[in-house]
């Protein structure tokens, strides 16, 4: 049992119970029988019969609830005190003694994180990829990423994935079939055209993974860091484009000291921008730790704004300066990581810009537009959200190996000596990876990490 809303003051606040035998339960507190599944008006009562608070009680015996076993909602009002009270009530009637002396019920516990949800699982009232769009919809920052992971919790991504386990093991029967059968005059991977399903099965698994990268990216976001020298307009560009004042802005070199983040959207993805010290040999403390702040952001980063001042394109000390910036990013980087070099301050420059790279205006808003598209250009968005499903890192990854043991397969039925075996073993190792997606072949370690994630009372 736990509070199953946000901690706090609000107009409602539930109280939610899963177990064995709620019907007692539901007796000792409303003092009645409960009707399954409808609403009903009540005290809530203490151990004398007097009301604790007035609200709705509904019972949900097994297996139609959420977890599949019995469930009982307390709907009280959302105040602290009310829901603690209404909280330990429940420790003292589970406390009672029954007809035989025994606790009335002994199992009654405070619930661990994401334990309602975790029943369900256990329970087959979801699988584990609808479990954690679950809390993907509760955390969602964007409407797109809220869209499609109620999608995902529909069940959409589930279904793809049994699509492919389905064709999957229908090729592995046909493999099978020919290493048991060896003699037999029928071949039955020709017949069965196993070549062309393979290719088939790629295929869709190479297009199910680009939709997951899809979601995976409206759930994890991309992380950006704005870096350059003192003065180049880093904190005036967070400003911009998250539309607040959010970071100090003067014209004294030096001023951020610290990192400074904002979430945006653009086009539903989130982009985690990341403000920083400008990068300089210092003899100031403060501002060292400031720059060396900088420099763990940008090792951290997925990509990165490098801002360069349109103002002093030409001049030959900040040339150097922003040369040696540049080798020290390269070094500290993963080849994979892009830097976008941005030109800040086409509204005062005299010259035209005369390297590559994005010129815009953090104080007029010219090149933002610009610069947004790119950024979704660097993270991989496709601009087309529908049929997208809410998936994580994991899924990405898994759906990765799925693919890479299918190429091997391929390899070992198409070479002369036919490898059976071993194109058996890898199409084997391929649909364990797609079962763990969904939770039908996965580690209780893997389950505690996920499910230790949600909040208490989901």
């Amino acid at each position: 049992m736990a509070i199953a809303t946000a901690p706090g003051r609000g107009a409602v606040g539930i109280v939610r119970l899963s177990g064995r035998s709620l019907s007692a339960m539901c007796q000792a507190l409303c003092a009645r029988t409960l009707r399954p599944r409808e609403a009903t008006y009540t005290p809530f009562l203490d151990a004398d019969g007097l009301a604790i608070d007035q609200g709705l009680a509904i019972y949900f015996p097994a297996p139609h609830s959420f977890t599949g076993e019995d469930v009982l909602e307390l709907q009280a009002h959302g105040g602290p005190v009310v829901l603690q009270l209404l909280l330990a009530r429940c420790l003292e009637v589970a406390a009672q003694p029954n007809v035989n002396g025994a606790p009335l019920l002994s199992h009654l516990r405070v619930a661990l994180p994401g334990e309602f949800t975790e029943r369900a699982f256990i329970n087959d009232k979801i699988d584990l990829a609808q479990a954690e769009a679950i809390a993907d919809l509760i955390d969602a920052s964007t409407s797109a990423a809220a869209r499609s992971a109620t999608r995902s919790l529909s069940g959409a991504f589930s279904q793809e994935i049994h699509r492919l386990r389905d064709a999957l093991i229908h090729l592995r029967m046909l493999v099978e079939a020919t290493l048991d059968f060896p003699e037999e005059e029928i071949d039955f991977l020709q017949k069965a055209d196993a070549e062309g399903q393979l290719t088939r099965l790629l295929s869709c698994v190479a297009e199910v993974m680009g939709r997951a990268r899809q979601g995976a990216l409206l759930r994890e976001g991309i992380k950006v860091v704005i870096a350059g020298q003192p003065n180049a307009g880093k904190s005036s560009l967070l400003n911009a484009l998250a539309g607040a004042e959010l970071a100090i802005v003067t014209p004294v070199p030096g001023t951020t000291r610290d990192k400074v983040q904002q979430t945006i959207q653009i086009e539903g993805v989130p982009v985690h921008v990341i403000d920083t010290a400008g990068l300089r040999e210092s003899g100031d403390e403060i501002e060292k730790i400031g720059i060396a702040l900088a420099w763990d952001a940008i090792a951290q980063a997925d990509a990165i704004l490098f801002l360069h001042d349109l103002t002093r394109q030409n001049a030959p000390e900040y040339i150097a300066d922003d040369a040696v910036i540049a080798r020290a990013m390269c070094q500290k980087l993963p080849q994979r990581v892009p830097i976008i070099d941005l030109w800040n301050k086409a509204d005062a420059a005299v010259a035209p810009m005369t390297s590559g790279g994005l010129a815009l205006s953090a104080k007029t808003g010219f090149g933002l537009d610009a610069l947004r598209q790119r950024l979704l250009q660097v993270a991989g968005w496709q601009p087309v959200t529908e049929g997208i499903f809410m998936a994580r890192a994991r899924h990405v990854q898994a759906l990765q190996q799925v693919h890479a043991h299918l190429e091997l397969a391929q390899i070992h039925l198409v070479s002369p000596s036919q490898a059976l075996d071993l194109m058996a073993e890898e199409l084997r190792l391929a649909q364990n990876t797609l079962n763990q997606i969904t939770g039908e072949f996965s580690s209780d370690d893997l389950l505690g990490v996920i499910f230790s994630s949600f909040c208490i009372g989901k």
